[in-house]
This record gives C-alpha cells, structure tokens and sequence, in this order.
C-alpha cells in the first residue's frame, strides 16, 4: 500500500477507487474499524457509504458505520464496523470525547473533497487533528476535485512521499457541461441577470450556489416573493431538515434549490 494524490474533475471515479481500495484493505474476520474515510457534508458521507455498499455487495462480513451528526452514540460502546465513514468534527468526537474509535488501529485512511476540507473553516484543522493520531504506517489517500496550491501544501503537510496523479489544467472541464459568465456591478444586477438566465430557458428544475449562508437567505427570500418555488440548503439545517430539502427537490416539489458552496459537492 502507498500513499496517494489523486486529483480528477467529478464524475472520472475518485470514490470507486477509495472504496475499491478500502474493501480490499479491510480483514472482515477483525472485528474492528480499520478503514476511516473523511468528507466535508453528512450527504456525501451517505454517499459514499452507498457505493461501498453497491460496490461490496459481495463483501457480505465488511460492515460500514457513519461517524455523521444524528448517528447517536454512547460512550463505550464497541464498533465492530472494519469501515468508517464520518465528517471530521463528528469523528473527532468518537476518537477523543467517547472514545470509541481507536486512531492506532486504522490501516487505510481517506480525505475526500480535500480543497473544500481546506477552504471550509474548522475542517482542515478537525482533519490534521484526527491525521496525527493514526499510525505511521497507516496510508494516506487523498482525492480532490482541484489541486490548487492550498492543497498543494497541505497534502505535503500530512502526507509523506506520495505517488501524485492530477489532470493537466486544460482537462479539468467536463465535456458535456458548458460553463459561462456574466459580470455584474450590483447584487441588483446579479439578481435581474440570474432571473433573466432562468426564463430565458427552458429550465425545470436548478440549483443555484451562494459563497455565505446570508447571501442564500436573500436570494431565497427575495426569489420567493416573486413567485418562485425556492428551497434553500445550508449547513445549519438539521440532518433530516437537509434530507427533507432534498428529497423535496428530487420529487419536484420545488424549483429552485439555492445551497451554500458547503453544500455543493457531491449531491
């Protein structure tokens, strides 16, 4: 096993390879978390425990725990999961406040989404946290959308002698989506050229992404009074307030789904 930088634009395979390597790694007559794989939102974390679960349909003795806000634990209690998928601030808990997940006994570790762990306040540090607490031996993989230099330096921080697999920056784009822009002077003009955007097609359903949480609440608000079906998803939402939104929004129910970039990746 070695260490590894993985970056790919999404939909190329990131979480197939992590969760291939995971069940490979994992000895289903240990009854004991071996594999700890991080991710910045409780969505994507369900995520990827749905594709090993597809992916190790075969593997029928490795079990999957979710170290995810609303998965309720109690302090000694024994997880018997060799794979655990979790948040970093939610696994932190387990590892040092109930104690339940042992760091020195993980022999595959995985961040996934590493850029956004790293522009997100509190999860770079929460994940360096749970990093210095593995094993030395323990091999580190970590996938990113973008290998900007904050990654850069990061992944040099926590991981050492890394085999680096990243796209040269021309590929980066996906084939099938096009991209454009539009420059605006005011939050006035942004709003009247994204209202424009969104008549001008024929649109049934869109997501629109917000940088901060108060800039979703006006647009939200302000979508609302005009008349549009707006759901709205950031992080302060409970876990099943976040599932509902979404399920909502998968059954057409609302329109318009206005989410903070902490929400983006992944759903």
């Amino acid at each position: 096993p070695q260490n590894l930088i993985a970056q790919s634009q999404s939909g190329t395979g990131k979480t197939a390879a992590f969760v291939l390597a995971m069940l490979s790694r994992a000895n289903a007559n240990e009854k004991y978390p071996q594999c700890l794989c991080l991710a910045p939102t409780y969505e994507l974390a369900l995520q990827i425990g749905q594709v090993v679960r597809t992916i190790g349909k075969f593997c029928t003795d490795i079990k999957v725990n979710y170290a995810v806000r609303g998965n309720r634990v109690l302090k000694g209690m024994v997880l018997e999961e060799q794979i655990i998928i979790g948040t970093p601030g939610t696994t932190l808990d387990w590892c040092f406040k109930q104690r339940i997940l042992d760091l020195t006994k993980i022999s595959l570790f995985v961040l996934d989404e590493a850029d956004i762990m790293i522009d997100t306040q509190g999860l770079s540090c929460q994940s360096i946290r749970i990093h210095r607490a593995l094993p030395k031996s323990c091999q580190v993989l970590l996938f990113s959308a973008t290998y900007k230099e904050p990654v850069r330096a990061f992944a040099e921080r926590i991981i050492p002698d890394p085999i680096v697999i990243k796209l040269r920056e021309e590929e980066l784009t996906l084939s099938n989506i096009r991209q454009y822009f539009m420059v605006c002077q005011s939050s006035d003009e942004q709003y009247r050229a994204l209202c424009n955007l969104y008549c001008s097609f024929i649109i049934g359903q869109v997501m629109i992404f917000c940088q901060t949480r108060r800039l979703a609440d006006w647009l939200a608000g302000k979508m609302s009074r005009d008349g549009h079906q707006v759901a709205i998803l950031t992080a302060e939402l409970t876990v099943v307030q976040r599932a509902s939104v979404i399920q909502r929004f998968r059954e057409g129910k609302e329109k318009v789904l206005i989410a903070t970039n902490v929400c983006a990746r992944g759903i």
